[in-house]
């Protein structure tokens, strides 16, 4: 489940299709190699891998036995540690130098 979430953060960061299944065109900056997704498309496409990480999880917590109710805190540490997960690409798509 740790794989499949850190995965999941890395997704939008590491290629510049939607899901890494459809191709851009038009809107986004201009970049050598074709169309760039905007950071606000990123980001959105981070927060529907949380919920798609989040139902595979409870899936699975199905699947074993009873899916124990959870509070407003649990989402909130979940989606804060996704995001920590996600501090790999972004590091890979922003902040490192390119020569």
């Amino acid at each position: 489940m740790i794989v499949l979430a850190l995965a999941g953060a890395n997704l939008p960061f590491l290629n510049d299709k939607v899901f890494a299944l459809v191709p851009l065109r038009g809107g986004a900056g201009k970049h050598p190699d074709g169309w760039r997704k905007p950071f606000i498309l990123r980001f959105a496409e981070l927060a529907v891998l949380y919920f798609l990480v989040g139902f595979a999880g409870l899936a699975l917590e199905g699947r074993i036995g009873t899916v124990f109710p959870q509070t407003w805190e649990f989402y909130a540490i979940s989606a804060c540690l996704f995001l920590v997960l996600a501090f790999p690409g972004f590091v890979f798509r922003y902040l490192r130098k390119r020569h």
